[in-house]
């Protein structure tokens, strides 16, 4: 089987490469691309691979803009660091997606079903889906005892989860329940300001107080104010994280 990865990552591209060749030991990966437009030339340039392994943000764009650009006709399963919520959404649409960092039973049960899948990828359900909406959220309702008032999205630190349930935690050291899950805040919060280092939290960039590396490649953030238990940005999300960081 030969395999092209699509993916800016390194440390991902390494660990799914270390996935295949254990789930299929004769497979052959052609190359790691990590840009919608290097993709492209490889894919006109190349008779198509057996399969493409593609994540979904890359390093200029999204990895649906190379369909656009080109007819990819080798099966494709998309890889992605969005929350199982968003994942499963999706596994309706006749293309298989892996959650980041790639399960190796899940990685075996895609290359199982591969051989059965026909029908081509519903590829417009999926650019609307990450299109980001055309107004983000500036305010959140949130419950104070027993009244409720709303609190400005730019006085919030970081949303944290915790028993189903998410908190909105204020500059002031104030925090709030929101009816909101990350899953849902991961579309209402503009992505110039928060980003979601981890399944439990989303944060603003400027409460950000120093990032110090950890051990296996994972970030730890010190935040003002300070949460409830440690905040870590994995291994695989460190590079998106960094280039979030420089804007």
């Amino acid at each position: 089987m030969k395999i092209l990865l699509i993916e800016d990552e390194l440390p991902a591209a390494r660990q799914l490469t270390k996935l295949l060749q254990a789930q299929r030991p004769g497979c052959q990966i052609l190359e790691t691309l990590d840009t919608v437009e290097g993709s492209v030339r490889w894919l006109r340039a190349f008779p198509p691979p057996d399969l493409v392994f593609m994540d979904i943000q890359i390093a200029d764009g999204l990895s649906f803009d190379i369909f656009r650009q080109v007819n990819v006709t080798a099966p494709v399963i998309f890889t992605t660091a969005f929350d199982q919520y968003a994942v499963q959404a999706f596994k309706v649409n006749a293309v298989d997606y892996l959650l980041k960092p790639v399960d190796p039973e899940e990685l075996g049960k895609a290359l199982h079903r591969l051989g059965e899948r026909q029908a081509p990828p519903d590829l417009q359900t999926l650019v609307r889906y990450f299109q980001p909406p055309t107004a983000y959220k500036d305010r959140f309702l949130v419950k104070s005892g027993a009244y409720m008032t709303f609190v400005a999205a730019d006085d919030i630190a970081f949303f944290r989860s915790s028993d189903g349930l998410t908190q909105a935690y204020l500059f002031s050291g104030k925090k709030y329940f929101v009816d909101h899950t990350l899953d849902e805040l991961d579309r209402l919060l503009d992505p110039r300001h928060f980003f979601r280092v981890s399944r439990a939290v989303a944060l603003r960039i400027n409460s950000i107080r120093k990032i110090h590396p950890h051990l296996n490649g994972r970030l730890k953030l010190d935040t003002e104010p300070a949460a409830p238990e440690e905040v870590f940005v994995s291994r695989e999300r460190a590079g998106e994280f960094k280039t979030w960081l420089g804007g």
